[in-house]
């Protein structure tokens, strides 16, 4: 074929295949759900030793070895190809059933540095190095049950296969809770090397009834940069301030004057925050000191609302330090992960599905969480994405805590955060595969 032709009948066979996409038809789920629930009950006796053994095994970011391993195992076995090492302890498992779109499913692998105290019999007592020194290590965040609810989907889908055509393209991801391993697969030509994704679906645990899942059309999580700021000054003895300049003063004005960027020069009807978590200066309580740091974290959903408060926070620094006559200061404000903005499309195609499958009650709009998640990275390569959150806990203690004087129940990166883990993971299980299904009709 002419060359001219071949690129003609390509670009046909796309525009074919993008109508062909936002025209497909959209899934029953009602007559499926016989046999995807017994498919989930089949693996579940399995899974649930899955479960318990990364509870158990838990490892920090870009050291997940055993954990990535284990999942590539099982994988495997599942007739996956897989390739590991993908962003260092990344992998990615494809499976090709007919010409179709293809689907990208993804989980965290990490851990955090804390200690379990749940008191659980399969309750993670693992250490490990962090940042020069030996912490504990706990699936806190919940990454365990989204790994083992992301290989229950791979088998469920499998055995539904005849029922969808496409390809699954399974990520397993290093480093969420660093933010950064997102990047460093997609460094590591994470698209180049399989091809982007026409769509991406994540779920996270968190603290709604077992059952239920929460979604936002929108902006679902922040905007997460850093900010680290040294104040210089002049040192001197503490009995004599006028023979020196108090970095200790500057740093702790700004702590105060920064605020005022939030309260009196951001939208008050728009989310922002700045937190100083780290104030450190000084050696001993006579000596005024030569400089003072301090770091922090600042939060936004908005780009617009992000790059004002980059700008606020740079200005007080600067006029902080020429208030005392001092150098001016070292201001790094580092951006980490976006906020994850959901298609608003796709979520409104999936919800309905959810609702078919749940029911309306169990399919709860949520706002959007403060905290922050790098599955923004891959939605930002123009992915259309849905990020949505999986109950966790039994409905009557969710009931018992809302009332006024209930206790609240653990949040994720508590030392007491523990799912449900049957109930979970057959919701988790059952609306994912849903999910991937409904687009690859």
């Amino acid at each position: 074929m002419h060359p001219s032709l071949t690129r003609k009948f390509c670009a046909l066979a796309t525009l074919a295949f993008t109508l062909g996409s936002a025209q497909a038809a959209e899934l029953d789920p009602q007559p499926l759900k016989p046999q995807l629930q017994q498919l989930i009950a089949q693996m579940y006796p399995q899974m649930r030793g899955i479960y318990e053994d990364l509870h158990a095994n838990p490892e920090l970011g870009f050291q997940e070895t055993r954990t990535a391993a284990k999942l590539a195992a099982e994988m495997r076995k599942l007739g996956f190809e897989v390739t590991e090492g993908i962003g260092k302890t990344g992998l990615v498992a494809i499976y090709r059933n007919g010409a179709g779109p293809t689907v990208m499913v993804r989980t965290e692998l990490d851990a955090l540095p804390m200690e379990e105290k749940t008191g659980l019999a399969y309750a993670s007592k693992a250490k490990a190095q962090y940042n020069g020194k030996e912490s504990f290590v706990a699936h806190s965040c919940g990454h365990d049950m989204h790994m083992t609810s992301w290989l229950g989907t791979a088998q469920a889908l499998l055995g539904l296969k005849n029922q969808w055509k496409g390809t699954l393209m399974f990520v397993a991801q290093p480093s969420e809770e660093t933010v950064t391993g997102a990047k460093a697969m997609l460094a590591d030509g994470l698209f180049q090397k399989f091809g982007k994704p026409d769509y991406a679906f994540a779920l996270h645990t968190g603290s709604m009834p077992y059952g239920t899942v929460g979604y936002v059309a929108g902006a679902a999580t922040s905007n997460s940069d850093s900010l680290d700021i040294t104040f210089h000054g002049r040192g001197s003895h503490g009995s004599m301030p006028d023979k020196g300049i108090d970095p200790v003063l500057m740093a702790s004005r700004f702590v105060v004057d920064v605020q005022g960027v939030i309260s009196r020069e951001k939208d008050p009807m728009e989310f922002g925050v700045v937190t100083v978590g780290a104030f450190n200066s000084g050696s001993a309580g006579n000596i005024i000191p030569d400089q003072a740091r301090l770091l922090g974290t600042i939060r936004s959903y908005k780009s617009e609302v992000r790059t004002k408060m980059h700008e606020g926070i740079e200005r007080t620094a600067k006029a902080e330090a020429a208030m005392s006559g001092a150098p001016a200061p070292e201001v790094k404000l580092v951006k980490g992960s976006d906020a994850v903005v959901n298609d608003a499309a796709l979520v409104g195609r999936t919800v309905k599905l959810f609702k078919a499958a749940l029911g309306d009650r169990n399919v709860i709009p949520i706002s959007p969480i403060t905290a922050s998640e790098d599955f923004s990275d891959f939605i930002n390569q123009g992915v259309p994405s849905m990020f949505y959150t999986l109950g966790v806990y039994d409905p009557k203690k969710v009931a018992e805590a809302s009332q006024p004087g209930g206790k609240p129940l653990p949040f994720n990166h508590s030392p007491f955060f523990a799912p449900e883990p049957e109930p979970t993971f057959k919701t988790g299980v059952e609306t994912m595969t849903l999910a991937v299904m409904n687009v690859m009709q």
